[in-house]
C-alpha cells in the first residue's frame, strides 16, 4: 500500500471518529431537559453534573499526554471511543442518581482521551499532508452533531425512552468505529526548524522546550473562550428555549441542531477566508459575530430569535476551535502531542467555567443577563488573535516534497492556516 493509499484512508477513519463523536455529544446534550426529568435532578445540582464531566475530561486529557509517550494516540483513540458510546447508553439505561452520575463520570474520563487522540493524529496527518486538513475533521463533528441533534428531536417528538433514544446510534456507530479504527494513521513526526523557538522545543524533545507554555498560553486562552461560548449553547440553549423563550420540549431541541449547521457551513467555506485575509483576521471577525449572537440571545423576545442568536453563535464560534489546534502544531511540530494534550485542557476549562457560571447567574440573577457573560469573555479572544499569525503553516515534511501535486488536495476540504 503507498503513502498516499495509506494517508487518504487514515484520513477518512479519522473523519469518521470525528463524525461519531458529534452524534454522541449530541445526543447528550440536546436531551440534557429530558435526563433532568428522568432522575429528578434539580436546576441548582444540574450545574455540578455538568462541570463533572470537563473536570473528569481535563484528568483524562492530561493523563493522554503521558500515555502517548508509551502508545500511539491510536491505540487510545481506538478503545475510547467504544466507551464514550457505551457511557452515553448507560446514560439512558440508569433510573437512580448513582446510576447517570457514573455514566457521566465514564463519559467524561473517555471523552477526554477520545478528544486528545483525535486532534494529535489530526495534527500529525495534517504534517503529513503539508497542508491544513483540521477544519475538514471538525465539519465532520458539526455534521455528526446536526444528526445526533436531529435523532434527539425524534425522540422528543415521539417521547421515546432516553435509552431506546440512544440505542439505534450506538448499535449501528460502534461496530463501524471499531472497524474504521484499523485504518488510523500515527503519521511520524518530522521537524523542520525554522526558528529559535522550534530550535528549542527539537532539543527539548517530547516537552514543550524552556519557555513553551508561555507561547503556547494565549491559544490556551482562545480555546477557553470558544468552548465557554460552545458550552453555553451545548449545555444550555435547550433549557433557554424551553424554560425562558416559552418553547416546547420539541422545539428545546432545535437551537443547537441549527448551531451545528451554522457550525457546519462556516467550517465549510472558511478557508477562503482564511486564504484571503489570514487566520488572524478571521478569528477577530467570528469573535465579533459571536458575541453578537449572544446580545440576540439575551434580548430575544421569543424563540425564533432566539434560534437567530444561536444561528449568529454557530458562525462566530465555528473556525475558532480547529485554528487553534492547528496553530499550536504549527508553533511545535516536534511535540504536537503535548501540544494538543495541553491545549485540549482548555477546552475542558471552558466547559468547566461556562456551563456551571450561566447556570449560577441564571438562578441568582437571570438566565438573559448570564448570556452576557460568555459574550464578554469570548471577545477576550481579540486581544491573542495575533497569535494564529497571517503566514501559511510552514510544513515542509517529506510527503509533501515527493508527492508534490499528486498529494491529495486535503485544502478544499479544510483550511489553510
Amino acid at each position: 500500500m503507498t503513502d498516499d493509499v495509506r494517508l487518504r484512508r487514515g484520513r477518512g477513519a479519522l473523519g469518521f471518529s470525528f463524525f461519531v463523536q458529534g452524534v454522541a455529544f449530541a445526543l447528550l446534550v440536546t436531551r440534557i431537559p429530558a435526563i433532568q426529568d428522568r432522575y429528578g435532578i434539580s436546576d441548582g445540582l444540574l450545574p455540578a453534573f455538568l462541570a463533572a464531566v470537563p473536570v473528569l475530561a481535563g484528568a483524562s486529557s492530561v493523563a493522554t499526554e503521558h500515555l502517548v509517550k508509551r502508545v500511539a494516540p491510536s491505540v487510545v483513540l481506538r478503545w475510547a471511543q467504544p466507551l464514550v458510546l457505551l457511557s452515553l447508553l448507560g446514560v439512558g439505561a440508569g433510573d437512580r442518581m448513582w446510576h447517570v452520575a457514573l455514566a457521566l463520570g465514564l463519559f467524561g474520563l473517555s471523552v477526554g482521551a477520545l478528544d486528545a487522540s483525535m486532534n494529535m493524529l489530526g495534527v500529525s496527518l495534517q504534517r503529513a499532508y503539508g497542508r491544513s486538513i483540521m477544519l475538514g475533521f471538525h465539519a465532520a463533528y458539526s455534521f455528526g452533531g446536526i444528526l445526533g441533534a436531529s435523532a434527539a428531536w425524534a425522540g422528543a417528538h415521539w417521547k421515546l425512552d432516553l435509552f431506546v433514544s440512544y440505542l439505534p446510534a450506538v448499535v449501528v456507530l460502534l461496530p463501524v468505529a471499531l472497524l474504521g479504527s484499523r485504518r488510523y494513521v500515527d503519521a511520524p513526526e518530522t521537524v523542520t526548524v525554522t526558528g529559535p523557538g522550534e530550535a528549542a522545543e527539537k532539543a527539548a524533545g517530547k516537552g514543550l522546550g524552556s519557555g513553551g507554555f508561555k507561547l503556547l498560553l494565549p491559544l490556551c486562552l482562545v480555546m477557553a473562550c470558544a468552548y465557554i461560548g460552545d458550552s453555553t449553547v451545548a449545555n444550555w440553549s435547550a433549557k433557554y428555549l424551553q424554560d425562558v423563550l416559552g418553547s416546547s420540549e420539541q422545539m428545546a431541541t432545535v437551537p443547537y441542531n441549527v448551531y451545528m449547521v451554522t457550525t457546519l457551513v462556516g467550517r465549510a467555506v472558511g478557508d477562503l477566508g482564511v486564504r484571503r485575509f489570514g487566520a488572524a483576521a478571521v478569528v477577530r471577525g467570528g469573535t465579533l459575530v459571536a458575541a453578537g449572537g449572544f446580545a440576540v440571545v439575551a434580548v430575544a423576545p421569543g424563540a425564533w430569535v432566539g434560534m437567530l442568536g444561536f444561528t449568529l453563535l454557530g458562525i462566530g464560534l465555528c473556525v475558532i476551535v480547529p485554528q487553534t489546534f492547528a496553530a499550536a502544531g504549527r508553533l511545535f511540530p516536534g511535540a504536537s502531542d503535548t501540544a494538543v494534550a495541553r491545549l485540549n485542557i482548555f477546552n475542558y476549562v471552558g466547559f468547566l467555567i461556562g456551563s456551571p457560571l450561566v447556570g449560577a447567574l441564571g438562578d441568582a440573577w437571570s438566565y438573559r443577563g448570564a448570556m452576557l457573560v460568555p459574550m464578554l469573555l469570548v471577545l477576550v479572544t481579540l486581544f491573542h488573535a495575533r497569535s494564529f499569525g497571517s503566514e501559511g503553516a510552514r510544513y515542509g515534511v517529506r510527503h509533501e516534497r515527493r508527492a508534490g501535486d499528486r498529494a491529495v488536495d486535503v485544502g478544499r476540504g479544510g483550511n489553510e492556516v
